[in-house]
């Protein structure tokens, strides 16, 4: 049986064609296959008491997916670190932690995000330990769902991702090879699957092979894995209404 990993769907109710493919693709799988979604599955997470119609619509897709005994398992990244358990528990799915380290074609593996291993970019990383703080999250959840909505709305117009990227921002955003070696060699592994970077694409060095997910804003992006070995593949997003 295969087992599937995707990331950077980021789903939101602005983009429709993302959020068809997500759910055909979803259909596609069969009993008994395992799904792996290495973070920022949904563009924005505002917490698990969101019950908007968007957000029952992802969790009804992703209990369906295990009503038909696919094994399904999230791991938070940037975009979506404030679904819990309560989430898990309406849909089913397995959270884990990062990383997490399996067998994987008899390769001791590690799955991660991605964007611990960005460390050039300095300003991020402070954030990102400041904002992944269990007190601050506790404080962002005790707020209002419609305030945390605001909160949502300011971050992503001053996201990068928004804005033309020089060729030097690009670098910054993409993996420190300092860090992903150093992380080979203290996780002991062969093979290093994330995302994050939006650069999908197979790295063969001499400690190990990493495989970085694709996004999906122009195509589906997906990896295949089963005993024949491992397969980057894509699929065409439905005409697009945006």
């Amino acid at each position: 049986m295969a087992t599937w990993f995707i990331s950077d769907l980021h789903l939101s109710p602005s983009r429709p064609d993302i959020t068809e493919l997500f759910e055909r693709f979803c259909q596609q799988l069969k009993a008994g296959e395992q799904l792996y979604i290495l973070g920022d599955l949904v563009d924005a997470w505002l917490g698990d008491d969101d019950q908007s119609p968007f957000a029952n619509a992802l969790r009804q897709t992703l209990a369906k997916l295990v009503t038909r005994r696919v094994e399904v398992f999230f791991m938070a990244g940037n975009r979506d670190f404030l679904i819990g358990h309560r989430f898990a528990a309406d849909t089913g799915i397995t959270v884990l932690p990062e990383p997490h380290k399996l067998e994987l074609c008899g390769q001791p593996t590690l799955l991660l995000h991605g964007d611990s291993l960005c460390t050039d970019d300095v300003s991020y990383q402070r954030f990102r330990r400041i904002i992944r703080q269990r007190w601050l999250i506790k404080l962002l959840l005790s707020l209002p769902l419609r305030l945390r909505m605001r909160i949502a709305t300011k971050l992503r117009a001053a996201s990068k991702t928004q804005q033309p990227l020089t060729s030097a921002q690009l670098a910054i955003m993409d993996v420190n090879q300092s860090s992903v070696k150093s992380c080979f060699a203290e996780h002991q592994i062969t093979l290093m699957i994330h995302g994050h970077t939006h650069r999908p694409a197979i790295h063969q060095e001499h400690y190990g092979t990493r495989i970085v997910l694709g996004d999906w804003y122009q195509q589906g992006s997906m990896l295949r894995v089963d005993e024949n070995g491992y397969e980057l593949l894509s699929q065409p997003l439905p005409t697009a209404n945006h």
